[in-house]
């Protein structure tokens, strides 16, 4: 379990809340100051709108003199909601392709070849089946998957030329089954999956069945725990630190040390609130939107539900309603906890 480097996802715009740093070069340093050893920043065009060159190569020799591990994202990958970031098409002076394409070239400058990117959002401002991009009423799902695979192969000559690889995040509105489908058509020297153990539970997914079918293709991680609650409507996911949650890590940091080409392990903490998201297993429309999913795979995070009811951490009310993690108190818990496992995998005879 040598090798690993545990750091933290920096977010610069107020997607949760105001960050706790005024920029890169902020973060950088206190991410070093916490004890930690990397970082994932979300997006470079928070870093830069205009990627001022010698911004970011500033950026990237700090990192290098913190001696941290620095990763980067680009955005989104989906066609169909290409028009929720028009700073990226403004980049490609009215080409979204072409933004994305100058984004890469720009990490690659900095000699950043991990990148981060999804294939859709969560809208909490919707309810149900609406509040994720699988369920968008104007285009169904199978749709949006094929316009981003022609995406990707369109973004492939510039990878391939840069030795860059796209991470596709374990995101709350596509499967582990389509994301391994999506790398291995467009070609794994250059995609990668970025591993989010917690979002995987919200598309039905047994955390652990999932690692074990992604490991191969895992380049980056979000690392954070899910607590899982039965409510009206199915079964809820809340976020929580690495530990508190459904988790094995243990069996989690293996299949990713045995597995897997990663070597970064990066905390996506949240502060303020827990990010519940639903499931609704008993909506017709909902199991038919997941042709992937085994009866015994959902029946396996039915089970992980009611070990977590049992175990007496927060339950629904207070998940919902009682006091949230602090941003710093949430990384630092995660940090620990798998700084924990991995010591005593390292030390087991």
């Amino acid at each position: 379990m040598t090798g690993f480097r545990i750091g933290q996802d920096i977010k610069l715009e107020a997607t949760y809340g105001p960050p706790p740093w005024k920029d890169l070069f902020d973060a950088l340093r206190q991410t070093k100051e916490a004890g930690l050893e990397g970082v994932n920043v979300r997006t470079l065009y928070e870093v830069s709108p205009t990627l001022d060159r010698a911004l970011l190569a500033d950026a990237a020799e700090l990192a290098r003199e913190l001696d941290l591990y620095l990763e980067l994202g680009v955005g989104k990958v989906n066609p169909y909601m290409t028009a929720e970031y028009p700073h990226i098409r403004a980049l490609g002076e009215g080409g979204y392709l072409e933004g994305m394409r100058r984004l890469v070239l720009a990490a690659a400058e900095m000699g950043v070849t991990e990148l981060w990117t999804a294939t859709g959002g969560f809208k909490p401002r919707y309810r149900g089946l609406h509040a994720t991009d699988r369920f968008r009423a104007e285009a169904p799902w199978p749709d949006q998957l094929a316009a981003t695979a022609a995406l990707l192969h369109r973004l492939a000559p510039v990878l391939r030329d840069t030795g860059v690889h796209l991470n596709l995040e374990t995101h709350e509105e596509i499967t582990t089954f389509e994301l391994v489908r999506l790398v291995e058509d467009v070609g794994p020297d250059v995609l990668g999956i970025c591993f989010d153990s917690a979002n995987v539970a919200v598309r039905g997914e047994d955390p652990m069945a999932a690692v074990r079918r992604v490991a191969p293709y895992v380049r980056s991680t979000q690392l954070r725990d899910a607590a899982l609650c039965f409510t009206a409507d199915g079964i809820s996911r809340f976020l929580a630190p690495c530990g508190e949650g459904v988790i094995d890590w243990a069996l989690l940091l293996g299949e990713l040390a045995d597995r897997a080409p990663v070597r970064n392990l990066t905390i996506e903490a949240i502060g303020g609130l827990r990010a519940e998201m639903t499931l609704h297993p008993y909506d017709d429309a909902w199991r038919a939107g997941h042709p992937d999913l085994t009866v015994a795979e959902l029946a396996g995070l039915f089970r992980l539900t009611r070990v977590y009811e049992a175990s007496g951490r927060p339950g629904l009310e207070e998940l919902r309603h009682g006091t949230q993690p602090t941003f710093a108190g949430f990384t630092a818990a995660c940090a620990a906890h798998l700084r924990t496992v991995l010591t005593e995998r390292e030390t087991r005879p």
